[in-house]
């Protein structure tokens, strides 16, 4: 009997190696694969095929039954899904890296400086723009005056976004070009003034005064800085970003130059909110190719903490009297979530402070009317008062947080803030168990791109330099998994993507990363050490060390 059987086995296996194997174009194996499915399953192997996951399994089992023409031996490394970024500004960051860089500035005589270097090496330019000043980071932390500027660039215009995009300075001849003059007043912004003189300091909408008239890049250069930024991207593993507000012209631009092959990066799009955009896009509905999807409209309540727009229900401590303001009415926001609760789109509302917050939840619970798949989103939901928290579960709405501007804010937050409103900032823990899933995004170019920067803040809650020791407020601290998640599947399921991405999964867009160290064991010293070593986009390899 034991003779049959051995026959029987010895047939079976001989049959089966005889069979032809299937065709795949890619395999990939000897890796510690992340499926990141709903069991966080680990798989040593993947099979691809036309720019899909095929299979996934053990080595054995995926090369026994696929042949391809290509296969990476990963030599036991992680691989994870290509990661997502819930939040950023994927063409104001491409169009960055051709401006003066002015991040990490600690003066204002610095950023000037700063501008002259780029001028000396940009000759011609009509206007000169940059971006990332900090006053938080100058002594004193007071808004900077435009004297400087006006010296050293007496008769060509410049323009220099604060790090948040929620405020700039400009020179005199650039507010001559706008005609801004002192005293003017507008809706939702500060032209800031002082001895009845303009500083140059423009908060939230008054910026639009000098931005009117700001020259915008042509076809050529879009294409170059594009290109530039998903370059980044694709070298820190980011393969699907959410743009947080794009108008009609850019979005056609974006998708021509995707289909033209010029751009590979995967982008969800948020709408401006503004009427042309919403008198165009919602009668015809959301709009959806393999590579651009979109499906929300970006609305703005309130400005940034740091520039003290952000509305707050109590005054600043470090500004008595003063709250911030909303950018619009609320009768705005009113009449915008009721137009959308009507359409296939996700209203995708800014807003900070916790007053600004409680305006836009108690809108979203008015017409959401209770649990629901609507998967409405609350931009960055940064300062929530105790009593609104449940305003997120009670309608399904989604909060996207970024974890670094915990670790960026925590300097000096507690200052805007007091101690009481601030347990309730950056609060990402507490978010997550309003509906049990949280997208994870960065806001680049307001913060570093690094998808590794936002593993460490919400994990281990510290910045770059290690600060604070033991973390910053501590309780609110993700788990190793629920950070993996947020950067993939979740911030996929946030943009309405989870059935092509976030995951390695059957049927799914192989997209996915390589990297040399394993995140979900890596002590907190070596997050940022972590490099990706190759990304793939639909089985496509788009970087490789």
């Amino acid at each position: 009997m034991r003779v049959v059987q051995l026959l029987l086995t010895l047939t079976g296996l001989l049959f089966f190696s005889c069979r032809p194997k299937e065709k795949a174009d890619l395999l990939i194996y000897n890796a510690k694969v992340y499926t990141v499915d709903s069991a966080f399953s680990v798989v040593s192997a993947i099979a691809v095929r036309d720019g899909k996951v095929l299979a996934t399994g053990t080595d054995a089992g995926i090369r026994a039954k696929y042949d391809a023409p290509e296969g990476v031996d990963v030599g036991g490394k992680a691989v994870y899904p290509g990661f997502i970024d819930a939040h950023t500004h994927f063409v104001r960051y491409g169009q960055s890296l051709f401006t003066a860089p002015l991040y990490g500035s600690e003066s204002f005589e610095e950023v000037v400086r700063r501008v002259k270097e780029f001028a000396a090496s940009h000759p011609g330019q009509a206007w000169i723009q940059g971006r990332g000043w900090d006053q938080n980071k100058f002594p004193g932390k007071s808004f900077p005056e435009n004297s400087l500027l006006n010296e050293a660039f007496p008769s060509t215009p410049v323009i220099l976004g604060r790090v948040d995009g929620h405020a700039l300075i400009a020179n005199a001849k650039a507010l001559e070009l706008a005609g801004v003059k002192p005293g003017r007043t507008i809706e939702g912004g500060v032209v800031e003034t002082k001895n009845g003189r303009l500083t140059g300091v423009l908060i939230d909408n008054a910026e639009r005064l000098v931005q009117r008239v700001t020259p915008g890049p042509t076809a050529a250069e879009w294409a170059e800085m594009l290109n530039a930024g998903q370059n980044n991207c694709f070298a820190d593993g980011l393969t699907t970003v959410t743009e947080c507000g794009l108008d009609r012209g850019n979005i056609e631009m974006l998708d021509s130059l995707q289909k033209a092959g010029r751009v590979r990066m995967r982008v969800y799009v948020m709408l401006s909110d503004n009427p042309a955009n919403l008198s165009y896009y919602i009668p015809r509905g959301p709009y959806k190719t393999d590579l651009l999807y979109v499906k929300g409209v970006k609305a703005y309540a309130d400005g940034a903490l740091g520039s003290r727009g952000a509305c707050l229900l109590s005054p600043y401590d470090d500004k008595p009297g003063w709250r911030g303001f909303l950018l619009s009415s609320q009768a705005h926001f009113d009449s915008l979530a009721a137009m959308l609760a009507r359409t296939d789109f996700q209203l995708c509302t800014h807003a900070i402070g916790d007053s600004a917050n409680r305006v836009i939840l108690q809108i979203c619970n008015k017409y959401l009317k209770g649990a629901n798949d609507k998967r409405w989103r609350i931009e960055h939901a940064q300062v929530i008062d105790s009593a609104d928290f449940d305003l997120f579960g009670k309608a399904s709405v989604i909060p996207s947080v970024q974890p670094t501007h915990g670790t960026s804010d925590m300097y000096w937050a507690g200052e805007r803030l007091g101690a009481r409103r601030l347990r309730g900032a950056y609060a990402n823990k507490q978010l997550l168990r309003q509906n049990g899933w949280l997208p994870l995004g960065t806001d680049f170019p307001v913060e570093d791109i690094s998808p590794f920067r936002t593993f460490l803040a919400a994990v281990f809650r510290v910045d770059a330099k290690g600060y604070p020791s033991g973390g910053f407020q501590m309780e609110n601290a993700l788990s190793r998994e629920e950070a993996i998640r947020g950067m993939t599947i979740w911030a996929a399921k946030a943009d309405c993507l989870e059935k092509e991405v976030g995951s390695l999964e059957v049927g799914k867009s192989a997209d996915f990363i390589i990297l040399d160290r394993d995140l979900m064991s890596v002590g907190q010293g070596e997050v940022l050490q972590t490099k990706v070593e190759g990304t793939w986009v639909r089985g496509k390899k788009v970087f490789g060390r």
